[in-house]
């Protein structure tokens, strides 16, 4: 079982910008799998913002397409999410997840399949 961990994320104001990023708790990010940012506010279901599979393709919510961007650091074992231009429908427990399934597409998966997860960070955007 790999243990994900988040940092980052925090509170600022609208337009501003904000990052995650996650890593193992020991060893190295499973980039051999499809890693993803999900986030679920209150009252919501837990959605996919950001993936990424291990051809480094990457995929994004419509919602976020543009403003957030999710890249590998393979120097550091990091998965990281830049996000900006935030807004406040952005507020959120945002979550690093995994699929434990080695070379496969992201777009096959639902929320399901991941589970690989970190414990979250919150995101809140104030308007």
């Amino acid at each position: 079982q790999v243990q994900l961990v988040e940092s980052g994320g925090g509170s600022v104001q609208a337009g501003g910008s904000l990052r995650l990023s996650c890593a193992a708790a020991s060893g190295n990010i499973p980039s051999r799998y499809c890693m993803g940012w999900f986030r679920q506010a209150p009252g919501k279901e837990r959605e996919e913002i950001a993936g990424v599979e291990w051809n480094d393709r990457t995929i994004y919510a419509d919602s976020v397409k543009g403003r957030f961007t999710i890249a590998k650091d393979n120097a550091k074992n990091t998965l990281n999410l830049e996000m900006n231009s935030l807004k406040p429908e952005d507020t959120a427990r945002d979550y690093c997840a995994a699929v434990p399934k080695p070379w496969a597409a992201c777009g096959q998966f639902s929320v399901a399949d991941f589970t690989y997860w970190g414990q979250g960070r919150q995101v809140t955007v104030s308007s």
